[in-house]
């Protein structure tokens, strides 16, 4: 009896230390966890949701998830962006070809959007974002690991880490498409899509880094170390500057089209180009508003200076056009809505509507010097103008960014603000030279390995027939 009793006995002092040991456990756990938000901390989560700032800190969030209303708006956004590639450029640049090389404009712009998405899938969006060091990220987000749907805070707040990823993924797609227009009517399909995998790898990924990451060399507003305090709102050096300036090394490479110079090569249907260019513009507002990353003041205000600068712009184009040349076109009314936007972008969400005006009138005049005459002076067949349009714009966009760049519109700018012109020429210069520098390591090695350009005989048949078997008009 007494050793049943002193087993017994036994067995509730382990029973009772079990569950002190349990219950220490979880006084502890309960004292190392976030308290249960006050009501009035619960209404500042929904002030700060309502205001697109910062959640409430050390309280765990009753809206823990990305935040509806700004995430829809990322959403709507990224499609806008992807719309703009396909169809707006497509459209754009395959209007402004002659009709034998339709679909093969067609065609690199979807195999670029094909190529980018998987190697943004597999490792570009970790080397863009991962925080790595100033100049390129690391593997940790490798083939999306854990970038997950419920989780915020990697691009903004309240927008999912999903959504960021594709938000971002809209603008690797678009930048290497833009080359295209520079080369169009005269480079091997498989050469294109070579050219754009080393690309991306060389050029954007390091410059989505150095521009738009936390760590990043050219980050002024994110990276206190910033070698480089630049700001970029959407994209002037990240997307233009570098495709822009890679364009025109390309197509210097390159060569120009036979007959070029020595025969008429109009676009085969301005019709196209316009309702292209009228997609390119409404897709903008994803690009230039979208990154804004929520539904605020300032994706307003980046919404309003889009407009403004695409419209004067447009309009200032056709009006040089129409003094120096007699007649205003529809191609310059399209040339210049895109110049428009183009420069508009890097400040879109820094500058007021008043300053969007001056912006839009200096796109309109300047990229049109450049493609006019410029072009002409120094003989380069930049097919479609993108370094016209692309590379001046977005290093003319790049400079006045500094210059009108307002804290009224964005407090991010307050602290940037001294010294920040000469901050943006540095971007300026080393965006030209670094893209300059890896576009003709590229081009060269790939002119050498598989050869940029079809024979003779296939460019004047045209690249439809021969690249893809197929003719985009059938009589």
């Amino acid at each position: 009896m007494n050793k049943l009793l002193t087993l017994n006995l036994r067995i509730l002092a382990l029973v009772g230390l079990g569950c002190l040991t349990a219950l220490t456990s979880l006084a502890q756990e309960a004292a190392s966890a976030p308290p249960e938000p006050t009501v009035e901390q619960r209404l500042a989560d929904l002030e700060a949701y309502v205001n697109n700032t910062a959640r409430t800190p050390d309280v765990t969030s009753k809206i823990p998830g990305p935040g509806p209303g700004h995430n829809a708006w990322q959403m709507v956004s990224t499609a806008l962006v992807i719309f703009m590639t396909l169809p707006g450029l497509a459209l754009f640049y395959g209007g402004l070809v002659r009709k034998k090389n339709v679909l093969s404009v067609l065609a690199q712009c979807m195999g670029i959007a094909g190529l980018v998405t998987i190697l943004w899938w597999a490792i570009g969006y970790s080397l863009a974002f991962g925080a790595g060091n100033a100049f390129i990220g690391d593997t940790a987000y490798k083939f999306f690991q854990g970038v997950l749907p419920g989780n915020t805070g990697a691009g903004y707040y309240w927008i999912s880490d999903t959504m960021w990823a594709m938000f971002q993924l809209s603008f690797a797609i678009i930048t290497p498409a833009l080359i295209v227009g520079a080369i169009a009517e005269r480079m091997k399909f498989a050469a294109v899509l070579a050219f754009v995998a080393l690309w991306m790898f060389a050029v954007y990924f390091p410059f989505a880094h150095m521009v738009w990451s936390t760590t990043g060399f050219m980050c002024g507003p994110l990276n206190a170390d910033a070698g480089i305090k630049a700001i970029d709102f959407a994209g002037g050096t990240v997307v233009h500057m570098t495709s822009g300036w890679s364009a025109l090394v390309l197509c210097l490479i390159l060569g120009p089209r036979l007959g070029f110079g020595k025969e008429s090569m109009p676009p085969h249907s301005m019709v196209l180009c316009m309702v292209g260019t009228g997609m390119l513009w409404v897709g903008w507002y994803g690009f230039n508003a979208g990154s804004a990353l929520g539904a605020d003041a300032i994706a307003s205000n980046a919404f309003a200076t889009t407009t403004i600068a695409a419209a004067v712009a447009g309009f200032a184009w056709a009006v040089a056009e129409w003094v120096l040349r007699g007649k205003p076109s529809v191609l310059g009314f399209c040339s210049g809505i895109v110049a428009g936007l183009v420069v508009i972008t890097p400040g879109a969400g820094f500058v007021t509507v008043s300053s969007a005006v001056i912006m839009g009138l200096l796109a309109g005049v300047i990229p049109f010097l450049a493609v006019s005459y410029l072009k002409r002076l120094l003989g380069y067949d930049d097919a479609l103008d993108t370094f016209g349009v692309h590379g001046v714009g977005g290093t003319l966009g790049a400079i006045l960014t500094g210059v009108f760049a307002d804290e009224s519109v964005n407090s991010v700018v307050g602290p940037l603000k001294d010294g920040l012109v000469v901050e943006q020429l540095k971007a300026v210069v080393v965006t030209i030279i670094w893209s300059v520098v890896a576009t003709t390591i590229i081009a060269l090695a790939l002119k050498a390995i598989m050869g940029l350009r079809p024979s003779a005989e296939v460019e004047r048949q045209g690249l439809d027939i021969n690249e893809h078997g197929e003719e985009g008009y059938v009589s």
